[in-house]
């Protein structure tokens, strides 16, 4: 998984309340060219949703869980195909009972930044970011200057790219792009929205 590699810097968050729903929306987001996706295992039946996209979408895309607390949900995780993991916190039973999968470790303050990058995060999630914002991003990155981190929460395209030029490798959105889809919403909302964000974050990283 390469962090500045992602199509349009952008990692989907896939939440809802329907299993089918939720497959959908992230089949219908990789249709759309936003190819890396996290379901949250917040959603019902999550695994089965990883299970069935790892299917469809094959061997080598980037799909991962979110929301993993546990070391039996990372171990599910894994089970279930996701090649990726997210944790909104990194807690001891984690520590204890890591996955080989490359880990997405949430992080708000400084002391949370070192300990993901001992626990050998692949990047620090920013979480949530809505609380400090992009200037917060620029402030961490002055003592960490070498840790990648992802923006998460509250991020929608605008965000998306005051975050990028802040010096994020890549954002985390949910609702702003997903909207009710995952929960059996309009999928051809869920596909406009998809082309306006490709069109807003293709402007920056062609800048």
């Amino acid at each position: 998984m390469h962090l500045t590699e992602l199509p349009y810097r952008t990692l989907a968050i896939v939440r809802g309340s329907n299993r089918d729903a939720a497959l959908r929306t992230v089949l219908v987001l990789a249709e759309e060219g936003i190819t890396a996706a996290e379901v949250s295992l917040t959603t019902p039946d999550a695994l089965w949703v990883i299970e069935q996209a790892r299917r469809e979408l094959g061997p080598h895309a980037t799909l991962g869980a979110g929301t993993v607390l546990t070391g039996e949900d990372a171990a599910r995780a894994a089970d279930a195909g996701a090649s990726f993991l997210v944790t909104p916190g990194f807690s001891e039973d984690l520590r204890r009972r890591t996955s080989e999968l490359p880990w997405l470790i949430g992080a708000l303050t400084p002391s949370e930044v070192i300990s993901a990058n001992e626990n050998g995060a692949l990047a620090v999630k920013l979480f949530p970011a809505s609380l400090g914002g992009p200037g917060y991003l620029r402030a961490l990155r002055d003592p960490f200057p070498g840790v990648p981190f992802i923006p998460v929460g509250g991020v929608d395209a605008a965000l998306a790219l005051t975050y990028l030029a802040a010096g994020a490798v890549a954002v985390g959105v949910g609702s702003p792009l997903i909207g009710d889809a995952a929960s059996g919403g309009d999928l051809n909302a869920l596909r406009g929205r998809a082309a306006g964000w490709r069109t807003a974050l293709t402007e920056e990283i062609a800048a």
